[in-house]
């Protein structure tokens, strides 16, 4: 027997370290304040965001926002709050996106002590301190990031729903927690619905009428918050044509689309999860043993891990919410967990060597990609569109008398900036709006007409700069650089991610 336990190692010396769940955790806050502390410049979607929180009284935040934009107002009030406090600029409206990705490996590692056998703990923690995108939005200026530390809290919070035996105020506390989470993530919504859902359904089986009787009196609670939410905010949100219009593919053709939900859900682990290549495929079939584990063993856990996923197609297929991207980031600890719960299941029910092998083998393959990907951001930072350096770069060799023309793409970024570097009304000329019906997709005759008419306005001047920032097509670039080059002569030229400057003589 003694060669036998030689022979079939469980390799428990990989996950029993008491402190190495303590080290992940540790790589995943270095992640991402090395993220934070890149300090890039706001791309097109946080400008926009950002030119909301910055101009706007806390009263106008519950108005709808300009730009079609959305938002809690829960998460507007705390960001407008560090802005007053920390100044207006790029490290005050990131640091809550910040405490929130921070504050959600610690609520990842408690909820996955309740749940699951050490060594998914490891897995699943490793995953979700290194996945790219959870490192991403971590320091980025929108909401996705307190999402998923709020769909974590609220099921740490409100676990005691399922089964304990609740007390006036262990009531009253649920009650508000879920009320107060309501005005702070719009997915908390979907969260709400499915610890609730799945407490209902655990307690309507004990036949436990009384907890019934007090599950519902909390989920009052809930309700009464919701809707007044509803009217103050969510009802602008949803009713912005050019908001849901823009989700485009987010939503189903029909009721019995099944398709579309899988090829979503496949999307899925590509983003946000961040998984490339083959290895997404991998990541599926490893979710889908999670969920046959939790099936044979923790049919309760399997609940409360499908409920959100669920409730959050089935809001999709009544066009309500889309399944898609930066959306569903709130889903990806729930994912993680099933696919961490099938790498333990992989290694405990292995009876072989060679089995037990390839089973951490595919463990070890599996994490590897985000690993190496979540490194990499230690010597270079995710960037998109960083028109500081070349905004820098203008002011340095910009004359008196120089035009400065601002690509429409690139005006919310930069009238975010615009007066950090001197720019006021009147310094700068905005470029056409060129949005049609193909915008985003392709390139059409009637905005090469209008780009055409619009910078020959430009003809005549000697100096001209023309900045451009979040260039979405690469066939608009080449048309413009090629139509600017029938005009006009290129003096200079600067380029960083994503944004550029020509300077042109059109005289």
């Amino acid at each position: 027997m003694k060669n036998q336990k030689l022979y079939l190692p469980d390799f428990k010396f990989l996950f029993d370290t008491p402190i190495l769940p303590y080290l992940i955790i540790a790589f995943g806050v270095a992640m991402r304040l090395i993220q934070y502390l890149s300090n890039r410049s706001l791309w097109a979607d946080e400008a926009v965001l950002a030119l909301n929180i910055v101009n706007r009284s806390y009263l106008e935040l519950f108005q709808p926002l300009d730009y079609d934009q959305g938002a809690p107002i829960g998460f507007l009030i705390i960001e407008k709050l560090a802005v007053q406090i920390l100044g207006n600029n790029e490290y005050a409206l990131r640091l809550f996106p910040l405490i929130c990705g921070i504050g959600s490996l610690f609520l990842f590692y408690e909820l996955a002590k309740k749940w699951m056998a050490k060594s998914a703990i490891i897995i699943g923690l490793t995953l979700f301190a290194n996945l790219q995108y959870l490192v991403y939005y971590s320091a980025e200026v929108k909401q996705y990031s307190n999402d998923v530390a709020i769909a974590l809290l609220l099921y740490l919070l409100l676990l005691p729903l399922l089964e304990q035996k609740l007390n006036q105020s262990q009531i009253i506390k649920s009650a508000l927690v879920g009320a107060i989470a309501i005005w702070f993530s719009h997915p908390s919504i979907f969260i709400l619905a499915s610890i609730g859902g799945s407490a209902l359904l655990i307690n309507y089986w004990q036949k436990d009428l009384t907890k019934i009787k007090q599950l519902l009196l909390i989920y009052s609670g809930w309700i009464f918050s919701f809707i007044i939410f509803y009217f103050v905010s969510l009802r602008n949100l949803t009713g912005n044509e050019t908001l849901t219009n823009s989700w485009g593919k987010a939503f189903p053709s029909s009721p019995f689309d099944i398709i579309w939900m899988l090829d979503a859900f496949g999307k899925f682990f590509y983003k946000p999860l961040g998984f490339g290549k083959w290895i997404d495929g991998l990541a599926i079939v490893f979710f889908l043993l999670g969920c046959i584990a939790c099936w044979l063993h923790k049919k309760k856990i399997l609940l409360l891990l499908l409920s959100p996923i669920l409730m959050t197609f089935l809001a999709s297929f009544l066009h309500q919410y889309p399944f898609r991207s930066r959306l569903v980031l709130f889903l990806t600890p729930f994912v993680i967990f099933l696919i961490a719960e099938s790498g333990n299941y992989l290694l405990k029910k292995s009876k072989s060597r060679p089995i037990k092998i390839i089973s951490l083998f595919l463990i070890i393959l599996l994490l590897k990609q985000p690993v190496v990907k979540a490194i990499e951001l230690i010597e270079k930072p995710l960037n998109s569109s960083e028109i500081k350096p070349v905004l820098n770069y203008i002011q340095k060799h910009q004359q008196p008398g120089d035009i400065l023309y601002i690509y429409q793409r690139g005006i919310y970024q930069f009238q975010y900036y615009a007066e950090k570097y001197g720019y006021q009304e009147g310094d700068y000329i905005i470029g056409v709006d060129d949005l049609d019906q193909y915008d985003g997709k392709k390139l059409s005759i009637a905005e090469e007409e209008r780009y055409k008419k619009d910078l020959n306005k430009l003809l005549g001047n000697k100096r001209v700069w023309l900045l451009f920032s979040h260039t979405l097509i690469p066939a608009e670039r080449r048309f413009l650089n090629s139509y600017l080059d029938e005009i006009g002569i290129k003096i200079d030229t600067f380029e960083q991610p994503g944004s550029y400057v020509y300077l042109y003589d059109m005289s």
